[in-house]
């Protein structure tokens, strides 16, 4: 059996061929599980050396919320050379890198509308089941993300579509928006129209027109904001996918574009590794309030923060919430955490952010793109043919699920030489940004997800 150690302290390493974990010496019962350097649980009974660890006979360490302390630790990102990218320079500095027309509902109900529209227009429409029957926090988090959607560089011109009676009308939805550019957002309260095709067909020619005469420019990376994911992970995700996917990370912000890492809840069990690498105490305190208000929330629902590795994560490896969030944040790389974002927040800084959400994936694709990110970089061990409002590119952790699923997969991360498949990636994120297309674009697999917890009336 072929197994690999990944960092000097851990006391089990990871077998190549299943991803699973293997006792790289005795191990005392209570004693910690180590992995990646740090612990991932303890011991249920003694494990002898050679022996497989997993659910039978370890478990989770996670517990109560925790107070931390600032100690940072982290050192300058080594210079990269940047490179431009061919996108379309927006009028307020951003840049898009696609010129779809967007057509986004306030309200669920007239997803059949939309959808209509989109077939017969070509334009694309993303459905929501929300807008309606949702009160306070829970009403203003789905305001917030459609704005974020509406708002977005990449899309060429937005048709927002309201029914009329719906909590989140246009003229609420206004409020949130603030002032926009009426050349390119357009809205139509279909109770207001008597042929509410017609006049959304007109709108969308219209917008469809304009969007025709926008022309591709050179353009920084340092533009470029990349939102990072992982979904259906196995015990080769932290090792290989997420681990270039931190090179790239590096590689990114030392260029001075902007990336993005959410799914808070798959941080339990790693935050201290991100905390450490906070710019400033300002920045600590609002990384330790996402971690805690988040492990609140589950408790707050009567749920373990530990609650979340799930079957297919189990079948391919992964015990415990501890591994996988240490799998997880290895996408962030060793770039110092510079901001964090709550829902509806948009990047702003340099750098590696992070972002309130679950990590729900269909939820973080739609915070990340929501605040304002061009691409999704996806890693997967099991794979998922789902895709995002902006490209998604998806990025497998084994050679297995990239030649079985070819029409989902985008880019395979295994290999000896993480150096050279993280080059490999941002040549690819390069292409990408200046108009190659993903597997999710040419399947058409594009979706969003709103963020819900309140009550339904």
């Amino acid at each position: 059996m072929d197994t690999v150690r990944i960092n000097a302290r851990d006391n089990v390493g990871v077998d190549l061929e299943s991803g699973h974990k293997f006792a790289l010496t005795d191990i005392k019962k209570g004693d910690a599980v180590i992995k990646y350097g740090y612990p991932i649980g303890s011991a249920t009974e003694d494990i002898s050396e050679g022996e497989k660890v997993h659910s039978h006979n370890m478990k989770t360490g996670l517990g109560d919320l925790l107070s931390y302390e600032y100690s940072p630790e982290f050192t300058p990102l080594t210079p990269e050379e940047p490179f431009l990218i061919d996108a379309y320079a927006r009028e307020n500095g951003d840049i898009g890198i696609r010129n779809d027309i967007w057509i986004i509902p306030t309200v669920g109900c007239i997803n059949s509308v939309g959808k209509a529209l989109a077939e017969k227009t070509g334009a694309l429409f993303f459905s929501h089941p929300y807008g309606c029957s949702q009160l306070g926090d829970d009403n203003r988090i789905t305001q917030l993300i459609l704005k974020g959607l509406i708002l977005h560089p990449n899309a060429g011109g937005v048709l927002v579509l309201g029914l009329g009676c719906e909590n989140n009308n246009i003229g609420e939805m206004k409020k949130v928006l603030g002032e926009v550019n009426e050349k390119r957002i357009r809205f139509l309260n279909i109770q207001d129209c008597e042929d509410e095709m017609a006049e959304g067909t007109r709108i969308i020619g219209e917008l469809q027109a304009i969007a025709a005469e926008d022309k591709k420019e050179k353009v920084p990376v340092s533009k470029l904001k990349v939102g990072m994911k992982c979904g259906g992970s196995d015990g080769f995700s932290g090792i290989t996918a997420n681990a270039v996917v931190g090179l790239v990370t590096d590689k990114l912000c030392a260029m001075n574009a902007s990336c993005v890492l959410t799914e808070v809840p798959e941080m339990f069990g790693a935050e201290t590794v991100l905390f450490k690498r906070c710019v400033n105490e300002d920045v600590f305190k609002k990384s330790v309030a996402l971690i805690n208000n988040f492990k609140q929330y589950f408790r707050d629902h009567g749920e373990p923060v530990s609650e979340n590795p799930s079957p297919g994560n189990k079948e391919g490896g992964i015990t415990t919430l501890e591994e996988k969030s240490l799998g997880c944040v290895q996408k962030g790389g060793a770039a110092p955490v510079v901001d964090v974002l709550d829902y509806g927040d948009k990047v702003e800084k340099s750098g590696l952010s992070l972002l309130n959400g679950p990590g729900n994936d269909i939820v973080s694709i739609t915070n990340l793109t929501a605040a304002g990110c061009h691409i999704v970089l996806f890693t997967t061990g099991r794979g998922t043919p789902l895709g995002g409002a902006v490209p998604t590119i998806k990025i497998a952790s084994n050679d297995n699920i990239a030649a079985k699923k070819p029409h989902w997969i985008d880019f395979s991360a295994f290999g000896e030489d993480k150096a050279a498949k993280a080059d490999a990636l941002v040549s690819l994120i390069k292409e990408v940004a200046s108009g190659k297309l993903t597997n999710n674009e040419i399947n058409s697999s594009r979706e969003i997800a709103i963020f819900k917890d309140g009550v339904t009336l």
